[in-house]
């Protein structure tokens, strides 16, 4: 089977990480997971309240690095998954067209749940920190990301593994 660009999408606590891990175990393939990059390159210099311009410059040094590592992963034959936000549709258009240029195979996978079920996950996750646990994400900041989240069309859902987990 060939090298596949693996890209998880949907909004904040809706289990893309969860199921990030879980696909990694069983394909065999390298996760690539946007929360633990900003957590352990970043996470120390981070101040309250978080300035988003700050943020998002980290974010796209993070990307950049991460697209070369999983690059040279699939070059080197091994899937890889991407879990980096992709919250706005021109996000996931941007992903699409690198595929594109760069004759990436690409799956596309969607993890949804209901705002509440993912309101009470983010919470749970702060108090428990565990495996998917990257960065406190406060009430306010969840309502920040949903304000920022744009559900895909249904074109772009068009040969997407979807899950719900709810």
């Amino acid at each position: 089977m060939a090298a596949t660009l693996n890209v998880i999408f949907g909004p904040c606590g809706a289990g893309k990480t969860t199921y990030a891990h879980a696909f990694a175990r069983r394909e065999r393939a390298v996760a690539f997971i946007l929360d633990d990059w900003m957590a352990r390159m970043f996470g120390p210099d981070i101040l309250e309240p978080i300035e988003y311009a700050w943020m998002l410059e980290r974010v796209a040094r993070c990307e950049a690095q991460i697209w070369s590592t999983a690059a040279a992963t699939i070059t080197a034959g091994a899937s890889v998954i991407l879990d980096i936000g992709l919250m706005r549709k021109d996000d996931r258009a941007r992903v699409r067209e690198i595929a594109e240029a760069t004759d990436l195979p690409l799956q596309w996978h969607f993890v949804d749940a209901a705002k509440e079920v993912r309101r009470a996950r983010v919470a749970g996750r702060n108090t428990i920190k565990g495996e998917t646990f990257a960065i406190d994400v406060s009430p306010e900041m969840f309502d920040f990301i949903e304000g920022v989240y744009e559900a895909p069309e249904p074109g772009e859902l068009a040969g997407a593994i979807v899950s719900s987990s709810d």
